[in-house]
């Protein structure tokens, strides 16, 4: 008579409890983490968006791969946190209003979707055990339910930082697809703005750079009105 086959134990090695404490959520915190400070000392550092501005080969200002470089270099930089106002300006500057649009527009989607999917898949199992408090429920339910709405009115709202709305988004339930067209759409009018302001920067008397600035400063103060009731009204309650 053959002896019974003995059942199969679950595998408790040291490499399982390696593996298993590695692909925790706390772990893929921690690397997130580190990959944002790694990001935020190499913008300090390097200060990439000097190069895009001034530093951009001479043989690669036209042309679409040109074009398609720059947004590259955009999202990547994005990423690092180097303020979107300077790429969008720098934008301008070397490729005009339209082809200066595409990039720039091309790369903050693409930044969006790199910090989104950063956030997505390194923090939000981590991050979603913190949201106890009551605006931060009401801020997670917001973006759940009503993400494109939610997030295309963060994007229209200047005063809400880029890297701040990415990764809120990626802790949310929000799906990639709405999350990327939000993003598109609603980033519009302000990269325009400042991209136009960035090409006709050697004209500084011309309407299309007085109107550009004019609404950048428009948008800027009703930004600060808005966050101040909001503040005021968080306050009284």
């Amino acid at each position: 008579m053959l002896d019974p086959v003995p059942a199969a134990r679950p595998a408790t090695g040291l490499a399982v409890r390696c593996t298993r404490a590695l692909l925790s959520p706390w772990s893929r915190f921690s690397l997130l983490v580190a990959v944002l400070l790694g990001a935020a000392a190499t913008m300090l550092l390097l200060e990439p968006q000097r190069l895009l501005a001034t530093g951009w080969p001479a043989r690669l200002s036209g042309g679409a791969v040109a074009v398609i470089l720059f947004g590259v270099a955009y999202g990547v930089c994005t990423v690092a946190f180097v303020p979107r106002p300077l790429l969008n300006l720098a934008a301008g500057a070397l490729f005009g209003t339209q082809a200066g649009l595409a990039a720039a527009l091309a790369g903050t989607v693409l930044g969006a979707g790199i910090s989104f999917g950063l956030g997505r898949v390194l923090g939000q199992d981590a991050l979603r055990t913190l949201l106890r408090g009551r605006w931060l429920k009401a801020a997670d339910g917001q973006l759940s339910r009503h993400g494109f709405r939610s997030m295309l009115a963060l994007r229209l709202f200047p005063g809400v930082p880029f890297a701040a709305a990415n990764y809120c988004a990626a802790v949310s339930r929000m799906g990639y697809p709405p999350f990327l067209v939000a993003t598109g759409l609603g980033s519009i009018p302000n990269t325009a703005a400042y991209v136009v302001a960035g090409s006709e920067a050697s004209s500084p008397t011309s309407p299309a750079f007085l109107a550009a600035m004019g609404f950048i400063v428009l948008t800027g103060i009703g930004a600060a009105v808005v966050a101040w009731r909001k503040r005021h009204r968080l306050a009284a309650e």
